[in-house]
């Protein structure tokens, strides 16, 4: 039975009501308090206070204080006047019954009003938190491809006086080569009259009849001779070889690609090209860039690495939603689980992770270890230390070299030994 307390001291302003009740021996709570406009009720075991208020009060800004085993009310009235008691007197159980009902009905709404509230503030700031991602990325975005622009005007700007220069050049080199051409003519004339002077000089001298040229095979053959060397070829005019390659989808050349690692890489492109042209209302105001399971994975992290974890959360979800046959997506998302108290959201993920990281091989050796402590530490957090110590011995098996993992290990059977020893 509890022991109502009857003792108490008010006072009065015209705008509040100050109260002290005295709860001797008991520890009180928070918890332990529960006021609504007409009704107030405190119950400390072994002790019990209840009271139907004069008059409403505002509920949301009075306040209690407790300290030295007394607590301490500040009621503040609805509508300034003064109380001619604390309570009303002489109410009957059924009236008393109807109000503590009515007191109670009143407080689950507001509690109801107030989840709703909260629940709709939440939504929001997430929204608002993924709307704030998108434009720093936009931002991020646009200031590398400004940046990627200059480099691409300037590149073809020096590309541009580069030809320039080469036209120059090859114009300056065919007119060297004209003049030269024609110096070459030029001595070739002299060389021919200089020889046909020596040749006409002597001939004078012994007969006329050996002036005149005869159709000889030696006289024939000398100036045919000077014919050809004045005969010289054109110089060669200037082209442009043409040259085409195979288009292919890499970079590399054929000879240094490796085949069938790049057909299972454009396997894997079209598969996730597939998922998400799928119909996601969430995808409508998205970026075909933004729709990458990568994309959302590296975005998640960056938010994580920030102490963002809701956003992080949200760019998880969405790319399981597109991919969801990858584990890491899984185990980051466990982490921010963790962050958030979300232990049971941690531990599927955890054991989602590892199911998709099978066969156990060398090269998942480290995301099976996390997946293991990360649902045993959430084990642990629901003071289940028995399958989290399980966890923890099966991440050792894995790595047994990994000296914290043995440490967490051995503080859990400590808590288990504790427990089973205070049982």
């Amino acid at each position: 039975m509890p022991l109502w307390l009857r003792e108490h001291r008010w006072r009065q302003s015209l705008t509040a009501v100050f109260l002290s009740l005295p709860v001797p021996g008991a520890r009180a709570t928070p918890g332990s308090i529960f006021c609504t406009e007409r009704y107030l009720k405190v119950s400390v075991p072994p002790f019990l206070f209840e009271a139907i208020l004069y008059a409403p009060i505002d509920d949301t800004n009075s306040t209690a204080k407790i300290e030295n085993g007394n607590i301490f009310f500040t009621l503040y009235k609805k509508e300034p006047a003064m109380w001619d008691s604390l309570t009303l007197e002489n109410v009957d159980k059924e009236k008393l019954q109807y109000l503590r009902e009515n007191a109670v009905l009143t407080a689950h709404e507001k509690a109801k009003e107030e989840r709703e509230a909260k629940k709709v503030t939440k939504e929001e700031h997430k929204k608002y938190a993924l709307e704030a991602t998108m434009k720093l990325e936009e931002a991020e975005r646009k200031r590398i491809e400004d940046l990627k622009e200059e480099e691409r005007q300037k590149v073809t700007e020096e590309l541009e006086l580069w030809k320039n220069q080469q036209k120059d050049a090859d114009n300056y080199k065919s007119i060297q080569k004209e003049q030269e051409l024609h110096q070459e003519i030029g001595q070739l004339k002299e060389r021919k009259n200089e020889t046909m002077n020596k040749t006409r000089i002597p001939n004078e001298g012994i007969s006329k009849t050996k002036y005149k040229p005869t159709k000889g095979h030696g006289s024939y053959s000398m100036f045919s001779q000077n014919l050809k060397e004045e005969q010289l070829p054109a110089p060669r005019s200037a082209a442009t070889i043409k040259v085409s390659f195979t288009p292919r989808v890499f970079p590399t050349a054929l000879r240094e690609s490796r085949v069938p690692e790049e057909e299972e890489w454009l396997h894997k492109q079209a598969e996730a090209r597939r998922t998400v042209s799928a119909d996601l209302s969430e995808l409508e105001d998205l970026r075909e860039e933004e729709r990458n399971p990568d994309w959302l994975k590296d975005k998640g992290n960056k938010m994580f690495a920030m102490g963002n974890y809701l956003a992080a959360v949200n760019a998880y979800n969405l790319a399981v939603r597109l991919n969801n046959r990858l584990p890491l997506l899984y185990l980051n998302r466990a982490a921010c689980h963790l962050k958030l108290r979300n232990l049971h959201k941690a531990i599927e993920d955890s054991s989602k992770a590892l199911e998709l990281l099978t066969p156990p091989v060398r090269d998942n050796e480290k995301a099976r270890v996390k997946a293991y402590v990360r649902r045993g530490t959430a084990f642990c957090q629901l003071e289940l230390y028995t399958e989290g110590l399980q966890d923890y011995e099966a991440a050792l098996k894995i790595d047994p070299k990994n000296k914290d993992i043995e440490k967490d290990a051995e503080k859990i059977r400590h808590l288990i030994q504790g427990t089973m020893q205070g049982s």
